[in-house]
């Protein structure tokens, strides 16, 4: 396998995949739960926890240089076959309804510039033509990504350069009209009727979901030119990740009162923008959106090629997936994927459905993979500053578990479940898999029994 990719195009993957629409709709999103005080507050623990898993990814890629499967093979390294296919078959399912979100979101977007009172177009991204639009996009980056995962990273960085230019924009304009007053106004969020603590749990699966991305370097380190930039991309882009976040969530309530943020149309960045320059501002952010959007899925879909190529080599997805092609692409992998994807892509437009639900269920099936990611360092760790940062992992990854609730986490299983007939397929395809042992088989029987209510409480 080649490793082509330098430093700068591991952080831009890295960058974009976190930099997707998130970052647009986020001054509504935090101000309908949250005070400037809570914020305050949610963004130092999110910063603190989101740079211990940074730099527990930083540290197990110079400890293990020799797992090149990133979060999958650190917690089956760690934890046995039955959870280093679990974790990577949450990531890939997450991948995957993510790549949908970013299509349907693209159209949303172009909605903007085509759609009247009287013509619906591609309104919210889920009309036939926004789904032969958002299927024309899906095989055309699938073409792209075949020709070689480097040529599809090369892109992945102008458009990551490309998307920061809004962005800056809207931060320098923000400053201008920021005004402590306005930000002052209601600091503690009394008007919100909710302790402070409680709008601080608020904005965890928020910020869990802008960080969602963090791994990719991880991901794909065995395309990577120098190991030890593995670590270094993804400190870097997570540091300039949260400054943009920081920038956009805190100077926006700077410039708008809190309840007035809360009530603002999503992308909330475009009401701002048209507050601060005139109408423009809401061409210059769907612009921007639709760049933004872009990049983010172009860097998901090598990642979600790269995880069912890595999970067939180790065992764990079935033997057929780790093909690659001439030019070193996950083709086997990639063709699964995007045809996935198609599905999902059709099952939206048969029932006009924006599946928030399952989006959610999916950004949970992500919060395991990373807490794993500490608890494999605390595991292997010698020196005290590695077991200081595996804890301040393990601890951030548990306080994410616990602000989702366990409803959403016992959802998860339903998408969980399916995967152990693919699971049990794919051993049959290794003739040299490892025995499974007591622990992992008791684990699958508990699975299968928890799906049941599960589902029955998804039906509901």
């Amino acid at each position: 396998m080649d490793k082509k990719l330098g430093l700068a195009a591991l952080t831009a993957l890295v960058l974009s995949s976190m930099l997707g629409a998130g970052v647009f709709s986020l001054p509504q999103n935090m101000a309908a739960v949250a005070s400037p005080a809570a914020l305050l507050i949610g963004w130092a623990i999110t910063g603190v926890g989101i740079l211990m898993l940074a730099v527990a990814m930083l540290i197990l890629s110079r400890l293990r240089p020799d797992l090149d499967g990133g979060i999958f093979t650190y917690a089956r390294e760690g934890f046995g076959e039955l959870m280093g296919f679990c974790s990577a078959w949450g990531y890939w399912l997450c991948a995957v309804i993510a790549n949908v979100s970013y299509l349907v979101i693209v159209f949303s977007a172009l909605s903007f510039f085509t759609d009247t009172p009287e013509l619906r177009l591609f309104g919210d991204g889920n009309t036939w033509q926004s789904i032969v639009g958002a299927s024309v996009l899906l095989w055309v980056v699938h073409w792209l990504v075949l020709r070689g995962v480097q040529t599809a990273a090369s892109i992945n960085l102008a458009a990551t350069m490309a998307k920061l230019l809004p962005l800056g924009l809207f931060v320098v304009l923000a400053v201008m009209a920021f005004k402590m007053d306005v930000f002052a106004l209601d600091f503690t969020g009394v008007s919100l009727g909710v302790p402070v603590w409680e709008q601080v749990k608020n904005t965890m699966l928020i910020t869990l979901w802008v960080f969602i991305g963090v791994e990719g370097a991880v991901v794909v380190s065995a395309r990577a030119r120098n190991r030890a930039d593995v670590g270094r991309a993804t400190l870097l882009a997570v540091l300039a990740a949260l400054v943009v976040y920081l920038l956009v969530t805190l100077l926006s309530l700077g410039v708008v009162a809190r309840p007035e943020l809360a009530q603002m149309r999503n992308p909330s960045m475009a009401g701002l923008m048209v507050d601060m320059m005139g109408k423009w501002g809401e061409v210059v952010i769907a612009v921007g959106l639709i760049v933004s959007v872009c990049g983010a899925y172009l860097s998901w879909t090598i990642m979600a090629a790269e995880v069912p190529l890595l999970a067939a080599t180790h065992k764990a997805f079935p033997k057929r997936f780790a093909r690659q092609n001439a030019r070193n692409a996950p083709s086997a992998s990639l063709w699964l994927t995007n045809i996935s994807v198609q599905i999902c892509l059709v099952l939206i437009w048969l029932t006009g459905s924006d599946y928030n639900t399952l989006l959610t269920i999916a950004s949970e099936m992500i919060l395991v993979p990373y807490f794993l990611v500490g608890a494999y360092l605390l595991k292997i760790a010698k020196k005290p500053l590695h077991q200081f940062v595996g804890i301040g992992a393990c601890i951030y990854g548990l306080w994410l578990l616990y602000a989702s609730g366990p409803m959403h986490l016992l959802l998860s299983v339903v998408l969980y479940a399916p995967g152990l007939l693919v699971f049990m397929y794919a051993r049959r395809t290794h003739s040299d898999n490892v025995q499974l042992n007591l622990r992992e088989k008791a684990a699958m029987v508990v699975l299968l029994i928890a799906a049941l209510p599960a589902t029955w409480m998804l039906m509901r």
